[in-house]
């Protein structure tokens, strides 16, 4: 797929969706936010002024382009609830700090697919009321009924995105088209390219490349991919999940593994820069909001996910922070030069060469994290 092009560079626009927030300030209006009058829960939080906000708090554990001050501020003024919110940079980060007893303050999640899984088979997600999330009438067909959590029991679907590559033209010999590009280009780019810190998509897109599945469990296939991607190590200047974007920007790089939500918004730094879906596939992650079964505020938390389903609010969000919205309603209501953008929204065909990333067997899971620790280690 050749890249797509969405708006102009905007110098200012900095979020990563695997980094922590670098100040709060946005340019959405918040009015715009809180003319969405919709009645969230049917009532609203009385006032408690303990110490820790009880009943009048909600606290929010998130990826960091997840939470808009504009938005807080306008649901704050509609609920009376003030919210409170921790950044994690990886589902296995915000796994580790809730079965470590560290995450019994929150009342809301953002677990990735294949996290809501792992969370329901550990008891971690409390059931969702479906009586109780009449927006989730606005969400695309395609996540109505996700695999990863059927009818979406104890999860409520918030973005989507894929994995792809982002690369400066200035400094890349050709397009890379597909994942096969670093191993044929590797003499021309040795160095100068990085992938993410993710074992799960890192190992899962060398073995898309060789035609096999993300979610194999065949350990000679796993093992195929470990060797193929061994064979690249030399060549690789480093594996990070962030951290990229200046020295793509100034040329020090020419590629970056990275995801959807990271590289677009930094094509619009510099129009050298493009974001491209591999042609033979790719990984498609979801982001979800999910309440914990410990929430100490459930009522709160269902009132931010109503809000957040709002066809206004979802819109807003998307918009400003570039990454695909799940929510059909909010879909129809983007810019043409969004709406249209096929690395922010792909083709359904791109969508079904495409796959979720999805728990392993523990026998699978043991071999790509020994094959993990042997590519990474020095």
């Amino acid at each position: 797929m050749p890249p797509q092009p969405l708006l102009p560079p905007d110098p200012g626009y900095r979020y990563t969706r695997r980094h922590f927030l670098q100040g709060a300030g946005t340019t959405v209006a918040a009015l715009t936010l809180a003319n969405c009058r919709a009645n969230l829960t049917g009532q609203t939080a009385a006032p408690d002024n303990s110490s820790s906000g009880g009943k009048n708090a909600l606290h929010i554990y998130t990826w960091s382009n997840y939470i808009d001050q504009d938005a807080v501020t306008a649901f704050t003024d509609q609920t009376d609830v003030k919210v409170i919110f921790d950044i994690f940079d990886s589902n296995e980060v915000m796994l580790t700090k809730l079965q470590s007893g560290g995450g019994n303050a929150y009342s809301l999640i953002y677990p990735s697919d294949y996290m809501v899984t792992q969370m329901v088979d550990l008891g971690m997600l409390a059931a969702l009321d479906p009586d109780r999330l009449p927006g989730i009438k606005n969400l695309k067909s395609r996540w109505a009924n996700p695999g990863y959590d059927p009818n979406n029991a104890h999860s409520m679907p918030f973005s989507t995105g894929t994995t792809g590559l982002v690369y400066n033209r200035e400094a890349t010999p050709g397009v890379p088209e597909d994942w096969e590009f670093l191993w044929q280009a590797s003499p021309k780019i040795s160095r100068r390219f990085t992938l993410l810190d993710d074992t799960r998509e890192v190992l899962g897109a060398t073995l898309k490349s060789l035609g096999y599945s993300y979610n194999t469990n065949d350990a000679t296939q796993i093992e195929a991919a470990y060797r193929k991607l061994l064979a690249l190590k030399p060549h690789i200047a480093a594996f990070k999940s962030g951290g990229f974007e200046d020295e793509i920007l100034a040329g020090d790089l020419a590629v970056a593994m990275a995801y959807s939500a990271d590289a677009i918004p930094l094509t619009r730094q510099d129009t050298n820069l493009a974001y491209l879906i591999p042609r033979s596939g790719t990984s498609l992650w979801t982001d979800t909001m999910a309440i914990p079964t410990t929430a100490p505020n459930p009522e709160a938390a269902y009132q931010w996910i109503n809000f957040m389903l709002e066809p206004e609010v979802a819109r807003v969000t998307a918009e400003r922070f570039l990454f695909s919205t799940v929510n059909q309603a909010a879909f129809e209501q983007l810019p043409p030069e969004i709406k249209n953008n096929r690395n922010l929204y792909p083709e359904e065909e791109v969508l079904d060469r495409s796959e979720g990333i999805a728990p392993l067997a523990t026998a699978s899971n043991d071999l790509f994290d020994r094959f993990w620790t042997e590519i990474t280690s020095a």
